[in-house]
């Protein structure tokens, strides 16, 4: 099992971070929300980035969603049928059939996102509660990144912790601006990758979050 989680989740994590790092530069707004919220949870420096630090994380959560709902590591997957059964709509599925999903089509129907589906819009992930917002508990079938049912990636919430981390640590220190200005190619094989990978210039921050 440990090896399943080392391996399932090396290519995967770094994919969907690469395609973050790469929205959030063509979405300042977002980037300084996650400094922000990143610089707040840690108290202007003086906490250290421990688990309840991260969970507290829910801007960068859900920016790591919206960057995986357009670009998901894992664009496609199927299952085989155990038994005779009858999908939703009224499809027959017999025994053995093979039954693929394409979370990356699902990411951008307008059925399942809106009109804005093919915009980067992490307040999409947030409802409101009052006052305040809070994280909206969107159903994996709508989502299946991490798949769904008994059949959910056991690696979820460390991905998402490791995620976090990373993200979190990097954008604290620095800011991530691409060499080139073109949108870069995606490339949907068993595990999804940015074609060429992402060239960047890196700037420091100062003790402010500033550049």
């Amino acid at each position: 099992m440990v090896i399943s989680f080392i391996m399932a989740g090396r290519d995967t994590t770094s994919a969907a971070m690469t395609w973050l790092f790469w929205l959030l530069s063509k979405h300042q707004n977002s980037e300084e929300m996650i400094v922000k919220e990143v610089k707040s949870l840690l108290d202007d420096g003086e906490k250290a980035i421990d688990f309840d630090v991260l969970k507290a994380m829910d801007f960068l959560k859900a920016s790591l969603c919206e960057s995986m709902r357009l670009y998901p590591p894992v664009p496609w997957d199927s299952k085989h049928a155990m038994f005779d059964d009858v999908l939703p709509d009224g499809t027959s599925v017999r025994k053995g059939d093979r039954v693929t999903y394409f979370p990356y089509g699902m990411g951008r129907m307008e059925k399942l996102w809106g009109k804005d589906r093919f915009e980067f819009r992490p307040d999409r992930w947030f409802q409101e509660t009052g006052s305040d917002q809070t994280l909206k508990s969107v159903s994996p079938y709508k989502f299946p990144v991490f798949q769904a049912g008994p059949r959910v990636c056991l690696g979820k919430e460390m991905a998402m912790i490791q995620m976090k981390y990373v993200v979190a640590s990097i954008l604290r220190r620095f800011e991530i601006k691409p060499v080139f200005d073109n949108e870069p190619a995606f490339a949907p094989l068993l595990t999804a990758h940015m074609v060429g990978g992402l060239k960047v210039m890196v700037k420091r921050r100062n003790a402010n979050g500033e550049i």
